[in-house]
């Protein structure tokens, strides 16, 4: 196949003018500058002032939520995040929803309430089990609650045998009922007059399918379990196809909701939710996701600290754009309540609260959102945080049982009593084989769903889009400002040697930059990252290799960058440091990739920074700006065009190098999440269409997707495949 001729339309007038504003506009010193040397893009004895060479951030950051000045602003925000929320915990596209297969048996009568037990397939073949309560004596279809129970010691079966210290210091009031906080509330509300399904986190209870040590404690990574056809969870294959636990445990608080709505007394209008602790964690998610809900009481969870230490409360790109107190925000301006007490929710009055309060005036519902601060407790669900729960359901749910609303003691029953593998109903298998079978169907169905796009640049680009800006994190429109600080200048033989460091002033990040600008330029400046930084675009004697220097000869300025620790990029850091996970012994990457973006996304962070500089720069004006790559650098540059919208005219990409092979290990340096469902180099490729594209060395399952996206895009001859 022949490359691709491509002559901007651009008068030679303008062109002259344009090469002034390059050469003139630039502005600094002309120097020549010894043969052999590598030109620096740094002032003397200086490093790259880049945030990003500070320590990274875990869950025990800051996570304040800064309210947006408009209602129209925040709701372009929450669309944004709601999108985000559902790519990181794999549910973009939506699962399909198979049969619930529910069981409903072993009905315990309470006097004014019953207690059923419940199992039902979340996925086909996975169970989600738990008690459901049902009031008796209240007419009509009820209002419906999920209670997510957290991290409670053995889950729906906590027991707690040393009552009486709590008893004497408030927390709670009964030596019988108040054994099971968890117990306690699903009791009280039935008797409100609510349907309750009280359901089991992940290892938890009779959910033991994927184990408590793995879905929970899960710290060492498992090599016979991330294989390229199977893997398990926490594998560097699950987080590049979005499969986690907490990903999972969303899935079924949305199926449980699904499970409610099968009832005949339940009232679908009135759903409400409410956990602590973990299953605060889950609350405020499913709330933020699923419009169904119109109450939400997450209680000891949403604060600006600490934003969750179990491996099931995080997962790859969570908390990169937003933390739990935005999260909640989501539900505005639907009822939300919340608790504080004396942990990471401690100043939750003075941090977070505010801005949910501003949040809810905007929408003139400021009554809609509450908070008992009860800092006189540690972390809890007791009474006292409970009776403000009731009060706000009673109000919101619109109970109309007057108040105040006090508990009254109860039977409290054993795991014996509320298991739901009796009767006959034995528990289903689990272990590595059903993990790895659970994901690969997760995987094959997430894969069916994305197909038929595959038809239609529109459809294509409207699944694929949002997932790889979520993933990505940043767009053209969002790099921000960006300026150059030329340190170099040099006149060579037929085209100028320049260097400096585009500042990223919006972000606090440095790009080292390599500009080589012909005396005769056609308008075309083609950005060209490489494996070795600007410094692969020169020969050993620091002169434009063939490539570049035949791009040259055709009058096209070639703009080299050192990513992010490429060249003097690295500062002061050591080979060491540059892959750095987050300081916690635990090998998980949604420790450190929940709030940090990994390696390979802050190198597509820095491309953008240097197309935004030469789009926005009148005095660097150019007709076209295009990207030129090979092996990873081309990955990158495809992930950068794919966010770039049309800015990018032209690509010329090499993918001779890029394995097919699964990345093995989440410190690579070309290791990020999501990679292989929504955001892979052909989906990089594909969403950047129609623009030009020349590609080489893709295999042909590639070329027949890329093909067809531009065939139906009327523009197949923009496309060159070698």
């Amino acid at each position: 196949m022949k490359k691709i001729a491509f002559t901007p339309k651009t008068s030679q007038p303008l062109m002259v003018c344009l090469h002034m504003l390059w050469t003139l506009s630039l502005g600094g010193f002309i120097s020549n500058s010894q043969a052999g040397s590598m030109p620096s893009a740094l002032s003397n004895g200086s490093h790259p002032e880049d945030h990003r060479h500070a320590p990274l951030t875990d869950l025990n950051g800051y996570f304040p939520f800064q309210v947006p000045e408009t209602i129209a602003e925040w709701e372009d925000r929450a669309e944004q995040l709601r999108t985000h929320l559902l790519v990181v915990n794999g549910l973009w596209p939506m699962p399909t929803k198979t049969a619930l297969n529910t069981v409903i048996h072993g009905k315990v009568d309470q006097g004014d309430y019953t207690i059923e037990k419940v199992f039902f397939e979340s996925f086909p073949g996975f169970y989600v089990t738990g008690s459901l309560y049902r009031p008796k004596g209240f007419a009509g279809p009820r209002p419906a609650i999920l209670c997510p129970h957290g991290h409670w010691n053995n889950g729906r079966f906590t027991e707690n045998e040393s009552i009486w210290s709590e008893i004497n210091s408030g927390a709670e009031r009964f030596e019988t009922g108040g054994r099971s906080p968890l117990q306690s509330r699903c009791v009280q509300l039935a008797r409100m007059g609510c349907v309750v399904f009280h359901y089991d986190m992940i290892g938890y209870a009779d959910s033991i399918q994927i184990s408590y040590d793995l879905a929970h404690r899960f710290a060492k990574q498992r090599p016979e379990m991330n294989g390229s056809d199977r893997w398990g969870f926490f594998s560097p294959q699950a987080e590049s196809h979005l499969q986690s636990i907490m990903g999972l445990q969303t899935w079924n608080s949305i199926r449980s909701l699904d499970f409610l709505e099968t009832l005949p007394d339940v009232d679908r209008s009135r759903l409400g939710i409410t956990g602590a602790s973990g299953g605060g964690t889950q609350t405020f998610l499913l709330a933020a996701i699923d419009d169904r809900l119109a109450v939400s009481f997450p209680a000891v969870m949403v604060s600006t600290a600490m934003q969750g230490g179990c491996t099931c409360e995080n997962t790859c790109g969570l908390r990169i754009p937003a933390g739990n107190v935005e999260f909640a925000a989501l539900f505005a301006p639907k009822p939300l309540g919340m608790t504080g007490a004396n942990d990471w929710t401690v100043e939750m009055s003075s941090k977070g609260f505010p801005e949910l309060q501003k949040l809810y005036s905007m929408y003139g519902a400021k009554d809609n959102v509450q908070l008992a601060q009860l800092n006189h407790f540690g972390h809890n669900y007791n009474y006292v945080s409970r009776a403000s729960m009731y009060q706000f359901m009673n109000k919101h749910l619109n109970l109309d049982l007057g108040g105040p609303i006090i508990e009254q003691d109860y039977e409290f029953l054993r795991a014996d009593d509320l298991s739901v593998w009796t009767n006959g109903y034995e528990a289903p298998k689990g272990g590595p084989e059903f993990e790895q079978e659970l994901l690969q169907y997760w995987r094959r169905d997430a894969e069916e769903k994305l197909a038929p796009s595959a038809q239609s640049i529109h459809a294509f680009q409207n699944l694929h889009a949002p997932a790889i800006e979520a993933i990505i994190g940043r767009t053209i429109e969002s790099v921000g400002k960006t300026e150059l600080e030329l340190n170099h200048k040099s006149q060579k033989d037929g085209y100028l040697e320049m260097a400096g460091v585009v500042k990223n002033l919006t972000h606090g990040e440095a790009v080292p930059t390599l500009y080589l600008h012909p005396d005769d330029w056609n308008g075309r400046t083609i950005i060209w990252p490489t494996i070795d930084g600007k410094n692969g675009l020169l020969d050993s004697n620091g002169k434009p290799n063939s490539e570049a220097r035949a791009l040259l000869n055709e009058g096209c300025t070639v703009v080299g960058v050192d990513l992010l620790f490429q060249g003097e990029s690295r500062g002061n850091e050591s080979p060491v440091n540059q892959n750095q996970v987050v300081d916690n012994p635990r090998e998980f990457a949604g420790y450190t990739y929940g709030y940090n973006h990994p390696l390979f996304v802050k190198r597509v962070h820095d491309l953008l920074t240097s197309i935004e500089n030469i789009r926005t720069n009148e005095k660097r004006a150019s007709s076209t700006i295009e990207l030129k790559g090979s092996g990873s650098a081309a990955y990158l540059a495809a992930a950068a065009r794919a966010v770039s919208r049309d800015t990018i005219q032209n690509a010329i990409l090499d993918l001779d190098g890029l394995s097919n092979e699964p990345i093995s290990d989440y410190r690579d340096p070309d290791f990020f999440f999501g990679s292989a469902k929504l955001a892979s180099i052909s989906a990089c490729l594909a969403v950047g269409a129609p623009s030009r594209l020349q590609v080489r060395n893709g295999d042909q399952e590639l070329k027949n997707l890329l093909a067809g996206i531009y065939a139906s895009a009327g523009f197949p001859h923009r496309l060159v495949i070698e």
